[in-house]
């Protein structure tokens, strides 16, 4: 979800635990789906575009399906350390493990100097958002077929 932005955050009738099952679940369907739009396409001989643009949609959600479904279990907690492969007990159980592959480029940072109203006192970091490599992918990918759109589906 973007930005750490959870479902439970969304929906709040529903607990944090049933929403990343929930979540988890909505990328198999999706998954499968994907799965079966590219292989169509490729059967369907279709435009170039649009097998890259599905190639880099499903290689991302299989790389969150990956994380979300198995990680839990393969590995230990990360927090303040290094995690363990293997570990005796992971950090979540099957279908609950996070997604790992994260990026942060943090440009600027700085505290406000207490004299500036309503800022004054705060800690600023420019590009403060992680993102992962699987979302670049899957979002480079919807760009590619909202970008060319026209050339990907003439009829």
């Amino acid at each position: 979800m973007a930005m750490g932005t959870k479902l439970s955050d969304l929906i709040p009738f529903i607990s944090e635990k049933k929403a990343k099952l929930i979540l988890t679940l909505f990328r198999l369907v999706a998954i499968g789906g994907l799965g079966y739009w590219l292989w169509d396409s490729l059967k369907k001989e279709t435009h170039l575009l649009l097998k890259w643009a599905l190639a880099l949609i499903f290689a991302g959600a299989l790389g969150n399906i990956i994380d979300s479904v198995f990680y839990g279990i393969l590995f230990s907690d990360s927090y303040d350390s290094v995690a363990t492969l293997f570990p005796d007990k992971g950090y979540a159980p099957l279908f609950y493990g996070h997604v790992v592959d994260m990026l942060q480029f943090p440009l600027v940072e700085w505290d406000w100097p207490d004299w500036i109203p309503f800022i004054g006192g705060d800690h600023f970091l420019f590009f403060q958002y992680i993102f992962n490599v699987a979302d670049t992918a899957i979002s480079t990918g919807v760009g590619i077929l909202i970008v060319f759109n026209k050339k990907i589906f003439k009829q």
